[in-house]
């Protein structure tokens, strides 16, 4: 199974953008800050993620302030020109 739940802010947001078939897109970037407990010990968690929206989850998104905070739910995927995976996200909601 491909999901993901994250917690972030968004960093960065790029203009709305339209695909080559007309769907609406929207490239941010989504900073994350935790605490976690890894093989017994706490550990300080910080990560910038790339991440896309399509369709009408990019409409509302690109409506978003920098720097709210939200919770993200989608799937990883590298892109085909690309190496580093990108978090699709497929529905956000307030934290």
């Amino acid at each position: 199974m491909n999901r993901v739940i994250l917690n972030a802010c968004i960093a960065e947001a790029k203009a709305l953008r339209y695909t080559p078939a007309g769907l609406p897109a929207l490239d941010l970037t989504l900073d994350h800050e935790s605490q976690v407990t890894e093989a017994g010990q706490v550990r300080n968690v910080r990560v910038s993620v790339r991440a896309k929206a399509l369709g009408t989850v990019a409409e509302t998104l690109g409506h978003q302030a920098i720097g709210s905070v939200w919770m993200f739910t989608g799937f990883l995927a590298t892109p085909l020109n690309g190496k580093n995976p990108v978090f699709h996200i497929q529905e956000f909601q307030p934290v």
